[in-house]
């Protein structure tokens, strides 16, 4: 049996390729939007790709599932339940699928959504007993899924399901069975995930916090206590991969546009995302635009900040920025792409064109500025991040909060805002600056920063 785990950079997100080479078939399970990587494999390893599994309707990123299809003809499988609008094969508890020496059965796991499903995987060559399970978004190294993503009119039953899902679906199967999910640390699925990228069911059972919890009760109160935020995006994913995700080659072509065409495209309300870094950013910028680095997690924060459906212009470093980031976007829904900068922040310069700053205060810089009275910091990291330590004078406003409600808190006086390292202050002082607010600073290095200068904390 050929068995693979491959990684999207930036959303935690893992999919797998399962197959015989020695039968020439192979499965993938949960694809990414860009496909290439699997279509490389079927084609270095002989296989022909004849089966896409979905453990669930997806939240945080679009299924690669249409494209694959496209390409190779193979068929989409996924939960009866699912109410997928594209056509597919319904699958329900206890189907089994032999592609060669690879044996794979399901498991009906509902909890994370209620179409979700895990997948029994057995390598024939060596033994009929399964050797691994394929857990989607029930089961993480670490954690388990979160419930609250389908809607609050059936998170009761979500709650229930996914207690039941862990506690007896996957009760009866032994300690042996290696465990692969689908997110890994990075995701907004979960919580509390795991660095490491698989496990084993007889691990999870001992070392996961959330499989301690045996009472219904006391798995619900853990379980809703601390959920992540849920990005503005993950409706409009959920829509997309229910009807089935356009194909790529329909998107928007690529546009190198002068400084006049960017403008032209701004005035008619297009979103410009800078992905330069905080420096950069603060050191000069497009008015109005969002400073959202390319760095780790981006996908993410872009999801929270920019409306879904947004026509979006880009300030990258180049052509293989713009490439990059692109592909960033469309893994997430963001297909409205209408183009990038040419000659990047210099040639809006040369234009003539006007240009603003987002100060950069060192910790040093905000340490003074707290001995006055009329100082305002704002706090935007996560509600846990706050309670585990932050600085005595600041006010606590996370970032999905300031999206949510608005920018009319800034707009007296001047703000300083601090995050973990620098780029969620990037964000929200972007924003904050794009809704009005004229004297903001973010602040460099954040509270990593503060604490590594000796600064106190309070908690």
């Amino acid at each position: 049996m050929f068995f693979k785990q491959t990684q999207t950079p930036g959303l935690g997100c893992f999919s797998y390729i399962l197959g015989c080479p020695a039968a020439g078939v192979m499965a993938v399970v949960d694809p990414r939007r860009d496909i290439g990587e699997y279509l490389d494999f079927a084609a270095s390893e002989g296989m022909r790709l004849t089966h896409i599994f979905e453990t669930h309707v997806h939240a945080d990123h679009v299924s690669g599932a249409q494209e694959l299809r496209a390409m190779t003809g193979a068929g989409i499988y996924i939960h009866e339940s699912a109410g997928a609008g594209y056509d597919h094969v319904a699958i329900t508890a206890g189907d089994v699928f032999t592609l060669g020496a690879a044996r794979i059965e399901v498991l009906h796991t509902p909890g994370h959504t209620p179409n979700s499903v895990s997948l029994l995987v057995s390598d024939l060559v060596r033994s009929d007993r399964p050797q691994m399970v394929l857990t989607g978004d029930l089961l993480f190294v670490g954690d388990v899924g979160r419930p609250d993503l389908p809607g609050e009119l059936i998170l009761d039953e979500q709650v229930r399901n996914l207690h039941h899902s862990l506690h007896v679906v996957l009760g009866g199967l032994p300690d042996s069975l290696e465990v692969y999910p689908a997110h890994g640390q990075g995701s907004l699925c979960g919580r509390g995930m795991s660095s490491k990228n698989m496990s084993t069911l007889g691990y999870e059972r001992l070392a996961n916090p959330m499989l301690q919890h045996k009472s219904l009760e006391s798995f619900k109160a853990a379980l809703l206590s601390a959920l992540p935020v849920r990005p503005r995006s993950f409706s409009a994913i959920i829509a997309m991969n229910l009807e089935g995700a356009p194909l790529l080659g329909r998107c928007p072509a690529e546009q190198m546009l002068p400084p006049e065409g960017f403008a032209a495209l701004m005035e008619q309300g297009a979103v410009v995302i800078d992905t330069r870094d905080a420096a950069s950013f603060g050191g000069a910028h497009i008015p109005g635009s969002l400073n959202i680095g390319f760095e780790r997690q981006m996908a993410n924060w872009v999801g929270m900040a920019v409306p879904p459906g947004s026509e979006i212009l880009l300030v990258v470093e180049g052509r293989e920025r713009f490439e990059a980031m692109r592909t960033e976007l469309q893994r997430i829904g963001y297909d409205a792409i209408l183009g990038w900068l040419s000659g990047g922040l210099s040639s809006w310069i040369l234009s003539g064109r006007a240009v603003a700053s987002l100060a950069q205060v060192s910790v040093h810089e905000l340490r003074q500025a707290l001995d006055s009275p009329a100082a305002t910091l704002i706090d935007v990291r996560t509600p846990a991040e706050w309670q585990a330590g932050h600085i005595a004078q600041a006010v606590h406003r996370p970032l999905a909060e300031i999206i949510e409600r608005g920018v009319d808190f800034c707009l007296e006086g001047p703000v300083s805002v601090v995050c973990g390292s620098g780029y969620r202050s990037n964000i929200v002082g972007s924003l904050l600056k794009a809704g009005g607010c004229v004297q903001v600073r973010s602040v460099a290095g954040g509270m990593l920063a503060w604490t590594r200068s000796g600064y106190p904390v309070v908690a």
